[in-house]
């Protein structure tokens, strides 16, 4: 039977030490150069000594002129390559591996950035949050392509400074998940209309950068189960790339979305489909898996690797508030982490700022760590907003996600 500490190694020869992986956050601790920071570096320095197996970098952006929030860094030619060795560096202390996020935002730009985003489509924003992102416009074949250098690049230049392995963030609402959804890609040309065509982007990207990294770096992808919106990227779809994906080569492949632990608390349907959708995964492909979202028990994360519901457990908060989470677990200290729901006492001030009040928390306690400052549970969210004015500006009410 395998156990959470179990090593695991990849397609490529790369092992990684145990099933903990510490999932994508947006850590906002880039300078305004876009680089990272001596936090930064001391953040993922806390976590690798923590005994988590993977960590995976909050998005880095492949354009300075595409950024998805404040604080992102942005890897391109012109970017400081000892900072990022040191990043490296720290993040593969304690037999640690480290895989660099790329991403591009796409119309997930908020208009405090990007005056005019570009999608693979006109396609607005819609919801709640759709105020504060400006309408984008389509890309052009030839600007497609050069989006696809990019990502190449940004993979080549992490595997020179010292990275492990590079994620390609295909989730979420970003760009490469537009490709992938109808609803934002009404394209007529080869990279929209079928599936094939609205998944090629992704597969340029992969086999882009395989071809330039050789079969010796790990290549992942992050990917949605579903949109859960009807005219978007289905579940079914979502298969069928995993499937390409998985025959194509690439070395790990992480699932977010829904819930773990506790199904009910995403409403009617989502966890449980969320479960079963992980397992029918596992059952159609070789590539190992990373399910991300809800754990947050030592009995849920150890369950799902003993009952071969996926190979790695991928954790964000819960390594907030609790660092060192998996060395903690070892010796036996570790039980559960409680992740407080944050207010101001407003319900309507709440409904407002409820999205920048739970990132900005993160970020907050995310500083602290790197500041080696004990984090700071509660639940009382205005030291969560003030801290983000601090650092923002008034823009900072400004959403920098999208709930469509």
């Amino acid at each position: 039977m395998t156990t959470i500490f179990e090593p695991l190694t990849l397609k490529t020869n790369t092992t990684i030490k145990n099933r903990f992986v510490k999932a994508a956050l947006s850590e906002t601790l880039g300078n305004k150069n876009y680089q990272p920071t001596e936090q930064l570096i001391s953040l993922y320095q806390a976590w690798a000594n923590g005994g988590t197996g993977l960590l995976i970098t909050g998005n880095v952006m492949v354009d300075p002129n595409a950024r998805g929030e404040f604080g992102n860094i942005v890897i391109d030619r012109n970017q400081n390559f000892e900072l990022l060795k040191k990043w490296a560096q720290a993040g593969t202390t304690n037999d640690t591996k480290i895989f660099m996020q790329l991403n591009h935002p796409g119309k997930q730009s908020p208009k405090t950035i990007t005056k005019q985003p570009v999608a693979p489509s006109a396609v607005p924003m819609t919801g709640s949050n759709s105020f504060a992102f400006n309408s984008p416009r389509a890309l052009t074949h030839t600007e497609i392509q050069q989006i696809i250098a990019k990502f190449v690049d940004a993979a080549v230049i992490a595997q020179k400074t010292g990275f492990s392995g590079v994620e390609i963030h295909a989730a979420h609402g970003y760009l490469l998940n537009q490709f992938l959804s109808p609803h934002d890609n009404q394209r007529t040309d080869e990279y929209g209309g079928s599936l094939e065509n609205r998944m090629r982007i992704v597969t340029e990207i992969y086999q882009g950068i395989r071809e330039k990294v050789g079969n010796d770096f790990p290549i992942a992808l992050k990917i949605n189960s579903s949109d859960f919106r009807p005219d978007g990227f289905s579940e079914e779809d979502s298969l069928k790339v995993i499937q390409k994906m998985d025959q194509m080569g690439i070395d790990l492949i992480e699932i977010s979305g829904g819930n773990y632990e506790n199904p009910k608390m995403q409403g009617i349907g989502k966890g449980a489909f969320f479960i079963d959708y992980a397992k029918k995964v596992k059952q159609t492909i070789k590539t190992p898996i990373i399910v991300t979202g809800g754990f947050n028990t030592a009995n849920g994360m150890e369950s799902a690797i003993k009952n071969d519901e996926t190979d790695f457990v991928g954790l964000a908060r819960p390594l907030v508030m609790v660092p060192d989470l998996p060395k903690q677990l070892k010796w036996g200290n570790f039980t559960s982490v409680k992740l407080n729901h944050l207010t101001t006492g407003s319900k309507k001030l709440d409904k407002k700022v409820g999205s920048l009040i739970g990132l900005s928390f993160y970020q907050q306690q995310m500083l602290r760590i790197a500041e080696d400052k004990k984090v700071q549970p509660t639940t009382n969210a205005w030291g969560a907003l003030l801290f983000s004015l601090k650092h923002q500006g008034i823009s900072a009410l400004m959403p920098q996600r999208s709930k469509e």
